[in-house]
């Protein structure tokens, strides 16, 4: 319920944008509560679907999500306020209510980084249960999320450092070039466990499905390391 709301609000603010108009890139932009408002609110549904498939506690895995929950509504919470505001939410220090609010997202995104390095964890740790090639598709999900992680990390300490130096301006693009290796890495977790359920519903034998999960396991890898390498040399 909560991934859907915050979908519709990215889905809203599309609406907003193609009314209000204004530019699709930059710190400030409608691009901003669109993309955050559908990017957390497909990994919150996927995140909560997907883990159903590893080995943990019912009450560990719910406490965890829960909390992943309220996490991704501050987090959109917070983006979609300072667009309204018409201000930069991230790296913003220009007041203290900017300064608040970009720290609250920083925290944050710590917290994101915490709870999802612990599901991927706990999917190398036991095998993730589900249908023939779901247990690959669950762990190259988590493992590839661990790049957005870091890549989302990456960004977060570059503007951080050139905001403290007096290069606030520069902090805004700073993380221009990571954003692509941020993007296709983060949505991992959804499209290689949907293709492994999609893959279960058809007649094809169980090597034939396996055989397709390592191809699209490798095709994923290798887009992940294009942007990667889009990243070093943007």
């Amino acid at each position: 319920m909560t991934g859907a709301v915050l979908v519709a609000s990215g889905l809203a603010h599309l609406v907003v944008l193609a009314v209000d108009g204004g530019p699709w890139t930059g710190p400030v932009s409608w691009r901003k509560p669109v993309t955050f408002g559908l990017s957390f609110g497909l990994t919150l549904v996927a995140l909560t679907w997907v883990t159903s498939y590893l080995r943990m506690g019912a009450r560990l895995r719910t406490v965890l999500l829960v909390v992943f929950a309220a996490d991704c509504v501050l987090e959109v919470g917070g983006i979609t306020l300072q667009a309204w505001r018409r201000v930069p939410s991230h790296l913003n220090m220009e007041s203290a209510f900017d300064t608040a609010v970009s720290m609250s997202l920083a925290v944050g995104g710590g917290v994101l980084v915490v709870l999802l390095t612990v599901f991927a964890v706990v999917s190398f740790k036991r095998r993730p249960g589900g249908p023939t090639g779901m247990p690959l598709a669950v762990r190259a999900g988590f493992a590839v999320l661990l790049v957005a992680l870091a890549s989302g990390a990456a960004m977060i300490a570059r503007g951080v450092t050139l905001t403290r130096t007096g290069h606030q301006e520069a902090a805004y693009h700073s993380t221009a070039a990571l954003k692509p290796l941020h993007g296709v890495s983060l949505h991992a977790v959804l499209v290689l466990p949907a293709l492994a359920l999609l893959l279960s519903r058809t007649g094809w034998s169980d090597r034939t499905r396996n055989r397709v999960m390592y191809a699209a396991v490798g095709c994923y890898a290798a887009a992940v390391l294009a942007a990667g390498a889009w990243a070093v040399v943007a």
